[in-house]
């Protein structure tokens, strides 16, 4: 999200270089040029504000491409949009020499703002805090469906883009830690619980750490041989316990769990009973705390620690649940 909101400032400031320069070299004196410079202005700019609060707080109407094309919503705004251009356009084109100079400032005035803005919110984000919208039901009663949430980025350490290095830890990421991360997929044709999830952001609880055994039965979390104890976030349906189809040597049940293949195997029952498997160094074991509707580490396999993006923090949304997450 933060590299998309970056690409948009950038865009942004190399319109509002090439423009200066093209204005300073009297590029654009023809009506024609003006109007069409003007037109592409008002694509860019309220292009990049629909970008810019898409990807802060993650709206589904997001101007991408989902499966199905784009959403009804997101074809309305940029229709909207592509209008306001061929008007801009027009009117841009009857302007003067002299009127020209205050839209020319105006218009580089808020290219100027865009910019500094989507840099500033990406650098806040990559950084540092970022906003995030629960969607599903997996951290019930911890996190509702429609809570709006602030990650801690800086938690665990800041990351230097581009690579998996991270300076400055706060703290280690431990047992109990409700963190946020990118989905573990290696390809966006994998499928896990159903669908692809390659690129998705989850949500989810540690649960065992880098070289714990974990295995469940009927239900019951077993951490290294023990018993997990109840902690209270942990809810359950009433539901009958699924029992395993088969066995498997437990190298290859370990190897299927680490390629996130073990799913196509055992299914649903995997929910009830699982393992025991090894957590990989550099990995960590994640459920929801919803744990009979959850997708989780049981399905897919180990959380690697590159992919975790920060610590839940606080809830801002709704006020009546507005505080911070334990």
């Amino acid at each position: 999200m933060e590299q998309r909101l970056f690409i948009v400032a950038c865009i942004m400031y190399v319109f509002a270089y090439i423009s200066k320069k093209l204005f300073k070299k009297n590029k654009l004196d023809k009506p024609s040029l003006f109007g069409l410079w003007h037109a592409v202005f008002i694509l860019l700019f309220w292009g990049g504000i629909y970008a810019i609060f898409s990807f802060i707080y993650q709206s589904n109407s997001a101007a991408v491409l989902t499966q199905n094309g784009l959403s009804g919503k997101t074809m309305f705004i940029w229709a909207a949009i592509a209008a306001l251009a061929v008007y801009g356009f027009f009117a841009a084109k009857k302007k003067t020499i002299n009127q020209r100079q205050p839209l020319i400032k105006k218009d580089l005035d808020w290219v100027n703002t865009i910019y500094f803005a989507g840099f500033v919110a990406s650098i806040v984000m990559f950084f540092f805090i970022q906003a995030f919208k629960i969607p599903s039901e997996s951290m019930q009663n911890t996190l509702m469906v429609d809570d709006h949430l602030f990650v801690n980025k800086a938690a665990y350490g800041f990351r230097i883009p581009l690579t998996d290095i991270r300076f400055g830890e706060i703290s280690p990421v431990q047992k109990g830690d409700i963190i946020v991360f990118t989905f573990p997929a290696d390809s966006p044709e994998q499928i896990n619980c159903g669908a692809p999830q390659y690129g998705r952001d989850y949500v989810k609880r540690v649960v065992a750490m880098p070289g714990d055994k974990v295995e469940i039965k009927d239900g019951v979390l077993f951490i290294n041989d023990k018993e997990e104890p109840m902690y209270g976030y942990e809810i359950f349906d009433s539901v009958p316990r699924i029992k395993p189809q088969e066995t498997l040597a437990p190298a290859m049940y370990q190897a299927l769990w680490e390629d996130r293949e073990l799913e196509n195997v055992f299914g649903l029952s995997l929910r009830d009973n699982f393992g025991p498997v090894i957590v990989p160094e550099g990995s960590y074991f994640a459920m929801g705390d919803n744990r009979d509707n959850s997708c989780d580490s049981r399905f897919w396999g180990p959380v690697p620690r590159k992919n975790i993006k920060g610590k839940a923090w606080f809830i801002h949304w709704p006020f009546n649940r507005a505080g911070f997450i334990k």
